[in-house]
């Protein structure tokens, strides 16, 4: 894939969400898109909206690229942590010198915390079925 012409590609993972993200030079009136919606109508939460846009506006990116992501899987706040971790990942592969302010804000490292599973005998992961003495 031709970075010139395709942009800057990344993965970016949360939960059982799965971001794929493309950086692009902005040009005049693109915005931000993900499933092909206009960021601000797909994640309908300001604060989601902030997260996301935290790599961009941490290195000063938000008014020469813009994000066009495509998300499955899981929950709207793990498809936005997903998202988050693939706009770093993609900056970083832009550009090297973008390493060290990314990994110092934590937005490099994946949040490796997922649902743990039911077990067997037990009402869900750790909750127990009531115990009765008689």
């Amino acid at each position: 894939m031709n970075s010139d012409t395709h942009g800057h590609h990344a993965v970016g993972r949360r939960k059982r969400a799965i971001a794929k993200v493309w950086l692009r030079a902005k040009k005049e009136g693109a915005s931000h898109k993900v499933n092909d919606k206009p960021l601000l109508d797909y994640f309908d939460r300001p604060g989601l909206v902030a997260a996301i846009e935290e790599p961009l506006v941490l290195t000063e990116m938000n008014d020469q690229v813009v994000v066009f992501a495509r998300t499955f899987g899981g929950g709207k706040t793990g498809q936005a942590g997903a998202l988050r971790l693939g706009i770093a990942r993609a900056l970083k592969d832009m550009d090297e010198s973008l390493h060290a302010p990314l990994r110092e804000a934590g937005m490099l490292t994946r949040d490796s915390r997922i649902k743990e599973r039911k077990k067997y005998g037990l009402a869900g992961a750790r909750k127990r079925f009531q115990f009765s003495k008689r």
